[in-house]
């Protein structure tokens, strides 16, 4: 058992200053607004990197774009998401709920739909195939999840069931699984190792896109065993069916279908030139 050092979630505050007659802060910075800034650096910093890779149609400076669009889309729809799928109750009792993000509440589900949207206007913008977008991407997100959880952790929130194994972390007088740590290990780091590696060389299109949506909705939906489900939502079904299941399930099934999509038709990846 591991007692839980319960983190301050502030990592510095700005003292309010005065600018031109006004007056402006205090300022709290919080950990996980930080996390968030550590994902969008990482995935920036990783996409210019296989880019700049030879053999890539992509140029460095597209990437810049390309995560300009992806951070609306997380933010956008992260939000939306997080409203729509565990805060209508919060929105039927406050009108401006869904604008108030310094209270919390972000969806991956939703991030990954805000996504979507964002990268497929990215792509019509620039004549680019819209799969091969979403496969250059592939590996990014999870850059994201992985530093997302661990802001999870140092909060002190989405903690697992009660239980007796020996890394369990004691939370007010109560042994509980580090969920969020199964997360930013599974979601986060095996996610982006295998994605890495799978999109290091030409595969066929709307392949890593697929196995992107397979391992995070399987990898998901076995940590929601484990996973204590919002209070205000509780089981769906069974004692046991939680809403992160019924959002992933969707998400593997069309991952299937694009990797027999993918693999069936071996579609040339548009990322990568043609050997000549």
């Amino acid at each position: 058992m591991i007692r839980y050092p319960a983190f301050d979630p502030i990592a510095f505050s700005v003292p309010a200053v005065k600018l031109f007659g006004l007056t402006i802060g205090p300022l709290a910075v919080h950990w996980y607004g930080i996390m968030y800034l550590l994902g969008f650096a990482g995935a920036w910093f990783l996409a210019r990197r296989r880019a700049a890779a030879p053999g890539s149609t992509w140029k460095p400076a597209d990437v810049d774009d390309l995560i300009f669009f992806g951070m609306l889309g997380v933010i956008l729809g992260g939000r939306l998401g997080y409203v729509l799928f565990y805060g209508l109750k919060f929105w039927a009792l406050d009108v401006w709920y869904p604008l108030k993000i310094w209270e919390g509440g972000m969806s991956f589900h939703g991030g990954l739909l805000g996504v979507a949207v964002a990268l497929a206007t990215f792509a019509w913008r620039r004549g680019r195939s819209i799969a091969d977008v979403y496969d250059f991407t592939a590996p990014l997100p999870a850059l994201g999840l992985f530093f997302g959880r661990i802001g999870n952790f140092i909060n002190g929130e989405l903690w697992g069931k009660a239980t007796t194994v020996p890394w369990g972390f004691e939370v007010n007088g109560q042994v509980r699984h580090p969920s969020q740590l199964y997360e930013a290990a599974l979601e986060g780091l095996l996610l982006f190792a295998v994605l890495w590696w799978f999109t290091s060389r030409p595969r066929p299109r709307l392949a890593p896109s697929g196995l992107f949506l397979i391992i995070y909705g399987v990898v998901r939906s076995l940590i929601e065993f484990v996973r204590v489900p919002d209070e205000h939502i509780g089981y769906l079904a069974g004692g046991w069916v939680t809403e992160g299941q019924l959002l992933s399930l969707p998400m593997i099934l069309a991952g299937v279908a694009m990797m027999v999509w993918a693999y069936r038709t071996r579609t040339p990846s548009g990322n990568f030139a043609v050997a000549t």
